[in-house]
């Protein structure tokens, strides 16, 4: 197993064949992270309305994936931000995760304009899709799907947070500092400083976070080093900001992600229950 950059993240090569490939592709999964041996996490739909959904952004409409509880009412909201393999069945399960918390949780594919990153074990066409994804695209997309969200009967957008992995633990620090509509982010293992992305790196910009961030990051991460996070953590001490980065020593980049090989269930429980407390603790519950 090698490891690849991609965009500026590292993710597992894995030794793709057929068998492989045709699992991950029954299955949703990311064709180009999966690993042989996984045993992904799957989420049942009892007591949830979970559906895809059309966003109206600037210049088309953008797919989403939307998971609630079917209770009647309105529910905190968790807007999610997905690694750089787009929407791709563990987002989906992601969702589904939180809304069996009790959020509505929706998945913008912020990369359906360049292409679906999910379908290929090709990872310089991932690398493709993504950098072909500007980061004001994304900034705009963000704003339509929040527009979309304060429009749904049953989204309480003043209780809403955003979560993200990977490339999205990156778009969870710039959502933070550029939507006051947030009131808590959770990012993890998302990249600090420039990396190859279209995008302004989240350290240039932590004077302007508007709500507070938990970041969770593997110690054994080798593209987010210990440096970054320090980085990361003096810039936050300089601007004022309280917010607070967790590492975990024995985990890698990706060890939430349950169909990948970096998986750490152990750091991946504790960065769960983190999360949901902490969002708890900002008014998003």
């Amino acid at each position: 197993m090698d490891n690849r950059l991609i965009a500026g993240n590292w993710v597992e090569e894995p030794a793709l064949t057929r068998r492989t490939i045709a699992i991950a592709l029954a299955g949703g999964y990311a064709v180009a992270a999966y690993s042989a041996d996984a045993d992904p996490i799957t989420t049942d739909t009892e007591g949830l309305v979970t559906e895809t959904v059309e966003i109206q952004a600037a210049d088309r409409k953008i797919p989403g994936f939307l998971a609630r509880p079917a209770a009647k009412g309105k529910h905190p909201v968790v807007f999610v931000n997905t690694e750089v393999f787009g929407v791709h069945e563990w987002i989906k399960d992601i969702c589904r995760r939180l809304a069996k918390a009790g959020y509505v949780a929706l998945a913008p594919d912020f990369f359906v304009r360049a292409g679906d990153p999910s379908k290929t074990s090709d990872f310089k066409v991932v690398s493709e899709i993504v950098k072909a994804t500007p980061g004001d695209q994304v900034t705009s997309d963000t704003a339509a799907a929040l527009k979309f969200l304060a429009a749904q009967p049953y989204a309480n957008t003043r209780k809403m947070g955003v979560t993200g992995f990977c490339w999205g633990g990156g778009a969870t620090w710039l959502c933070c500092e550029r939507f006051p509509e947030f009131k808590a982010g959770v990012a993890w293992y998302g990249p600090l400083e420039a990396n190859g992305y279209p995008r302004t790196p989240p350290i240039e910009l932590v004077k302007d976070l508007k709500c507070p961030v938990l970041g969770l990051y593997g110690g054994l991460d080798k593209n987010i080093t210990a440096k970054h996070v320090d980085d990361m953590r003096a810039a936050l001490k300089a601007a004022g900001k309280n917010d607070e980065i967790i590492v975990y020593p024995n985990a890698d980049h990706g060890f939430l992600a349950d169909y990948r090989s970096s998986y750490n269930a152990e750091a991946a429980k504790d960065g769960w229950a983190k999360m949901l407390a902490f969002f708890k603790a900002h008014g998003v519950a």
